[in-house]
């Protein structure tokens, strides 16, 4: 009978640690949406909370327009690029002389 307690007590001791387990998940820390309540009562409070235009589906705009804007981006300019009056000095590595007050 003395094995059968035992095994009761430890059965029940195991299923009241499993509850406290719940409470070992709590932490003290702060979430990023701290301190929003009263906005978030406020926006549940309001009766219509959306843009009266965002129920019109019909949105206006012209195909044929549409169409070119997208081709234009598609398609590389035919226009050449434009040629610039650069010189670029490539290599070299040596040290060049300050000029003289002669030049």
């Amino acid at each position: 009978m003395s094995r059968n307690k035992l095994l009761l007590v430890l059965l029940s001791s195991g299923l009241l640690a499993g509850c406290a387990a719940d409470y070992l998940n709590n932490y003290d820390t702060m979430t990023l949406a701290s301190g929003d309540a009263q906005k978030t009562n406020q926006l549940l409070q309001t009766v219509d909370s959306y843009n009266p235009a965002s129920n019109n589906t019909k949105i206006e705009g012209d195909g044929a327009r549409s169409v070119g804007v997208v081709q234009k981006y598609k398609l590389p300019p035919s226009t050449p690029a434009p040629t610039t009056n650069m010189t670029v000095n490539v290599g070299g590595g040596g040290v060049s002389e300050p000029p003289t007050a002669a030049q």
